[in-house]
């Protein structure tokens, strides 16, 4: 899976906002506003990832448990399956 193009990931003041540009502009207007955790995740899917290596970068980069990372992971993904933000 990897996020669909025209959205791109900005830190404005401190704060991580994910916004459309271009012709996904037309489809999706608004501002999605994300936590340092979502903005990593998001990052790792400006490429060609999986579920997993998603689990293990969250693991490498943060002192969680293997079951709250893929916790999180699953949330982070349904999310921006609900905005329609994912190519998979």
């Amino acid at each position: 899976m990897v996020i669909k193009e025209g959205f791109v990931l900005r830190e404005l003041g401190g704060q991580y906002v994910v916004v459309a540009l271009g012709e996904a502009s037309k489809h999706f207007n608004g501002v999605i506003h994300l936590n340092e955790t979502g903005a990593f995740l998001f990052k790792i899917l400006s490429k060609e990832t999986t579920k997993e290596e998603m689990v293990k970068a969250l693991l490498d980069e943060y002192d969680v448990t293997e079951e709250k990372a893929s916790e999180d992971v699953l949330n982070f993904i349904n999310k921006l399956k609900e905005a329609k933000l994912l190519n998979e």
